[in-house]
């Protein structure tokens, strides 16, 4: 579906879109001013002006054309202020997850060379106060919060975020034509973004968004999926991710969609069903998490309800695929006494989700389309801005991520010699091609400028004909990209067979027992699991069994706990090759997280964190293996 305004930069949307909406009531963004609070409402003229004063303010400060200016927040309204107030002045946003220790920040603010420092909450400002005298072309920081300890504004180089846009508001007359000019004058080639790799691998590397790349991509998404002015998103994956920045910011604005902000990403749940989205844009751990409690609230309720639960999971997946007659009155009961209570906990008007930034276990997305729930899968990396491939609404494929975007062309590089296997690009349709596995490339204007300071890396991501490696594996199935699972993540066992941890670890997901679960065996001649346990199933358990425990550490060591999981290993494993099955396993008390550092910010598994954290386990599994 094409966008509302017609536009060639991201510039361009923005004064497109204050001059569609102009004098209009329509909202842009929505959040909520405190906890508890209802929802606020801003329209398209408040935020031109709030944009317009913080770029004036910016211009005052000597901000120039290139300079980088860096933002350390959670989703919130005043990032999208920023951002398009430093998209307007012609600088380049610098975006830091939230998560990410002071020692990350400060090397990516040396490494970008920040003029000025957007942070949010008083703990964002102490990271920013920490490293504020090693980063010598730092001149100022921003604070969008009022911080609770009011000593960390006694420095001259902190300002408070009102304080500045008031400033801004007295400059606007002096820079109005400046402003304009700059805004203008944006060229596509032109750096719009630097966001930043996780670092799990090495230092940081800093991905160059150009106007170009992120256009391009907002407009292949119009394409191929229906965003209207009648949707509304809600926002909680991380703004400074290319994921939820061009799916669920640009390309939303672009449709006129609404913005609202959810408060955390522990409130999201809550804050579905008071903004009432009609489009979510996720990771896909939400989806496991919502499928394990349904999953769970059923196997408590009594046979005759699980009966009735199954039936209308049978008779949803009969619609999906596209039987209707007496399906269509079956599929009414359906939805009735059982599904509607599901669509009603996202707030009751879901269009669709949008899952990426990982793989989704295909039983999972099953269980959505069944519900009524579509997902579209998507998939890409931060360096081609982000979407390469996406099913598309009313052809949906589960186990698969789709059809190539428009203007980009996929290819798979064989493993063995590196030869072209085959290509597809968004403009070959229809095709059914099938290919064998192999690495997959990416050629298009999505594809990044390069990484900053960095021709060595681009010259390894980036090769002498424009295909960017993105180090995954999969194969094109019926026309559709299939992923495998990272190279590196691949598994070599002691026999040489390759195993791929990805696909087996989708299908434990599914199990009630599982919340995460990470399958290790390098080298060895057996695979094994670390479990992360779906708690709140295993208390239930203990309950219902009389099973009395001092606390989880207690629990899982519990003999009954571990038969438990032993049925469920072997059940699962039935489904898998000989040298795939799970011999071993151990239950963790923890789970994985971004703040203990072993998930990244946009919730994928940081192996290598986990495998040295846990290699005391991982070595007691295999301790019989190596005598």
């Amino acid at each position: 579906m094409p966008t509302i305004v017609a536009f060639e930069t991201l510039t361009e949307l923005f004064i497109n879109l204050t001059k569609k909406y102009k004098n209009s009531d329509k909202t842009a963004f929505a959040y909520k001013p405190s906890p508890g609070s209802e929802y606020k409402n801003i329209t398209w003229d408040t935020v031109k002006d709030d944009v317009n004063a913080l770029a004036s303010y910016l211009m005052d400060q000597g901000v120039e054309k290139g300079d980088r200016i860096a933002i350390l927040s959670e989703n919130r309204y005043e990032w999208a202020v920023t951002d398009l107030a430093i998209l307007m002045t012609g600088a380049v946003n610098v975006s830091i997850y939230s998560t990410l220790p002071a020692s990350q920040c400060e090397y990516i603010l040396q490494d970008s060379g920040a003029k000025i420092f957007f942070v949010s909450t008083g703990i964002q400002l102490k990271k920013a106060v920490e490293i504020f005298d090693r980063c010598p072309k730092l001149k100022s920081i921003i604070a969008y919060d009022q911080p609770k300890v009011k000593k960390n504004l006694s420095e001259k180089y902190i300002k408070l975020y009102d304080t500045a846009y008031r400033e801004g508001l007295k400059a606007e007359t002096i820079f109005a034509q400046e402003l304009k000019k700059r805004a203008f004058q944006a060229k596509l080639e032109e750096v719009a973004t630097l966001v930043y790799t996780s670092g799990t691998t090495g230092k940081p590397k800093g991905a160059m968004l150009t106007h170009r790349n992120i256009v391009s991509n907002v407009k292949a998404i119009h394409d191929v999926v229906s965003i209207t002015v009648n949707d509304r998103c809600l926002s909680f994956l991380p703004l400074c991710h290319t994921f939820e920045r061009t799916a669920g910011y640009y390309a939303a604005m672009a449709g006129g969609v609404e913005i609202y902000y959810a408060e955390s990403v522990d409130t999201v749940a809550k804050n579905m069903t008071e903004a009432r989205p009609t489009i979510v844009v996720s990771v896909p751990r939400l989806f496991e998490k919502i499928y394990n409690l349904v999953h769970k609230n059923v196997q408590d309720g009594s046979a005759i309800q699980q009966a009735i639960f199954n039936w209308a999971l049978r008779v949803g997946e009969k619609y999906w695929h596209g039987k209707r007659g007496f399906v269509s009155m079956q599929k009414a009961i359906a939805d009735r006494i059982v599904f509607n209570k599901l669509k009603e906990r996202t707030g009751g008007r879901i269009r669709f989700f949008v899952s990426g930034g990982a793989a989704l276990p295909a039983g999972i997305g099953t269980f959505f389309m069944s519900a009524g729930l579509n997902i579209l899968e998507g998939y890409g990396l931060m360096e081609t801005s982000p979407v390469m491939a996406c099913n598309r609404l009313g052809d949906e494929v589960m186990g698969t991520v789709g059809k190539v975007m428009n203007g980009v062309t996929v290819g798979i590089q064989s493993l063995r010699d590196n030869r072209i296997i085959a290509q597809v690009s968004g403009e070959d349709y229809p095709t059914n091609i099938s290919t064998e596995e192999g690495e997959i490339l990416n050629r298009g204007p999505n594809t990044m400028k390069g990484y900053w300071n960095n021709e060595a890396a681009t010259k390894e991501m980036i090769d002498e004909d424009g295909w960017l490696h993105t180090g995954d594996v999969g194969r094109f199935e019926n026309g559709r990209l299939k992923i495998t699972d990272r190279i590196k993540h691949m598994i070599v066992n002691a026999g040489g067979k390759n195993i791929y941890p990805g696909p087996i670890e989708d299908m434990f997901k599914t199990s009630q027992w599982i919340d995460q679960i990470v399958v290790v065996g390098e080298k060895k001649n057996f695979m094994a699991a670390l479990i992360v346990p779906n708690f709140e199933a295993l208390k239930k358990y203990a309950k219902q069994n009389q099973i009395g425990y001092g606390d989880i550490a207690e629990l899982i060591q519990n003999e009954s706990i571990k038969n438990l999981y032993s049925r469920e290993i072997r059940t699962f494993s039935n489904e898998l090759a000989s040298h795939e099955k799970i011999r071993d396993f151990r239950l963790l008390t923890n789970e994985f997280s971004v703040e203990s550092g072993e998930l990244t910010p946009t919730l994928k598994v940081k192996r290598r964190v986990i495998e040295e954290k846990y290699g005391h386990l991982i070595e007691e599994m295999f301790k019989k293996d190596s005598e």
